[in-house]
């Protein structure tokens, strides 16, 4: 293979970072940068890139090459055409590197989708793991029935994702061992080895439990018994990281738009992840000053929009609006509606109070239909921007999107909020969760325990 040089690899590096790709993926995206730059210097094709691209990838289609990894070449390429046209990297290594020129995404995705069309984003639930195949076919079916099951209670995917593991975990251990033979004693024994042998911790336990409960009630249709003398992982006290104002201003202050912004809705709201990138330009309701927000099970809950983000909200409101009427204008389809409504109205225009607040920099091909469409952003993409921020503001504690939550909460007690409305803005439905937060609240009390080398 040919030596990429090595300013253009530090330039890809830096690349990658700037757009919110996790440093544990870089080596992915350089062996397909790698690869590609070595089919075109291999192939000698004259031609654009638009062509270079839609060869490779059609190439590792020829090779069987799986979707995903079909899909992840092409980002990776894509991200490289970025990096030329942004930074103007020239090689300088004596190997000479393919001469690209980039040419413009939009017209690169075009131009793939029209010869590849399976580069796309993967359909709903596609990666759950219950469609691999094993070695029983009694097993998949079982499996299937399982997704099925979930699908029909509308959980979400990553429920559907946690219950196929632990089912193809427990199928393995069993050494796929007939699951209509199956008994209370295989759980037991299962369960058992989880804690004994691999020491997992408690919360993992308590997973796996319900996921072969499930299993058992609704994609066997028996009845799971009861279980006894089951060795249990030991439960620890879990206190949450929180941050002060001072920490989390100095995170913001390397964080850059639109990741800045989120994370400011993240701790303003308190909440969860999955809820930020969710939040359509429809959940707003700025007369009354509250967000809707679509929680865990399916439950909604509004939590007041901070009077301090307002502006910024209605600004980024503003640039979703101008970016939706350039997709409409250009042709594409649009957001992508709920699946029911999907499935329902697949011809209705894609309204903008259904759009993305923080949608995706860049279009999606649509695996069924061949469109362009818009996401919202991806969790790897923030956890990314927001690690970097981390080590440059120097805050030795571990900080992930869920750490705003939890300072949100934390930062309401010391205000002297009552619990019940923590409670109710965080969504939960049992008070005994909430009550964690007062672990990370100083009592203030004259009966406060002191060190005796304080008295």
């Amino acid at each position: 293979m040919i030596q990429i040089p090595t300013i253009i690899l530090t330039g890809f590096r830096a690349h990658l970072v700037t757009k919110g790709i996790s440093p544990d993926r870089f080596q992915e995206y350089k062996k397909w940068l790698h690869f590609f730059l070595d089919f075109c210097e291999k192939y000698q094709i004259e031609s654009d890139n638009t062509v270079k691209l839609r060869l490779f990838i059609n190439k590792l289609k020829e090779k069987n090459q799986s979707f995903d990894q079909r899909r992840l070449a092409y980002h990776a390429v894509s991200l490289y055409f970025d990096m030329l046209k942004l930074e103007q990297v020239r090689s300088a290594d004596s190997t000479p590197a393919p001469v690209l020129h980039p040419e413009p995404r939009e017209q690169i995705r075009m131009e793939v989708s029209k010869t590849e069309p399976n580069i796309s984003r993967k359909a709903h639930y596609s990666e759950a793991g219950y469609q691999e195949k094993s070695g029983s076919l009694e097993w998949d079916d079982v499996l299937e029935k399982l997704a099925g099951e979930i699908k029909v209670r509308h959980y979400s995917r990553n429920t559907l994702k946690t219950y196929a593991h632990w089912s193809r975990q427990f199928q393995r251990f069993l050494k796929n061992k007939s699951p209509h033979e199956l008994s209370t004693t295989d759980v037991k024994e299962y369960l058992t080895y989880l804690a004994v042998k691999c020491k997992v911790a408690a919360s993992t336990q308590n997973q796996a439990f319900n996921s072969l409960l499930f299993l058992f009630r609704h994609a066997l249709k028996r009845d799971f018994g009861i279980l006894k003398d089951v060795a249990r992982a030991k439960k620890s006290l879990y206190i949450p990281m929180v941050l002060s104002m001072p920490e989390i201003d100095a995170i913001l202050k390397y964080l850059y738009y639109p990741y800045n912004l989120f994370v400011k809705v993240l701790f303003g709201c308190g909440l969860r992840l999955f809820e930020g990138l969710q939040i359509r330009v429809g959940d707003f309701n700025f007369d009354d000053g509250k967000l809707l927000v679509h929680g865990k099970g399916k439950k909604d809950r509004t939590v007041p929009i901070p009077e301090a983000i307002t502006q910024e909200l209605k600004v980024q409101i503003e640039k979703v609006a101008k970016l939706h009427d350039q997709d409409l204008a250009a042709g594409y389809a649009g957001v992508f509606l709920d699946d029911a409504v999907e499935k329902k109205y697949p011809n209705a225009p894609r309204e903008f109070m259904h759009q993305w607040v923080f949608p995706q920099q860049s279009l999606t091909l649509v695996e069924e239909t061949g469109e362009q469409r818009r996401y919202h952003l991806h969790e790897s993409q923030l956890q990314g921007a927001l690690y970097h921020a981390v080590r440059k503001a120097k805050i030795p504690k571990k900080v992930t999107a869920h750490t705003f939550r939890h300072s949100f909460a934390t930062h309401l007690l010391q205000a002297n909020y009552d619990i019940r409305t923590i409670q109710t803005l965080l969504g939960h439905t049992s008070l005994k969760t909430t009550m964690i937060y007062t672990h990370c609240v100083p009592v203030r009390t004259m009966k406060e325990v002191r060190s005796p080398l304080d008295l």
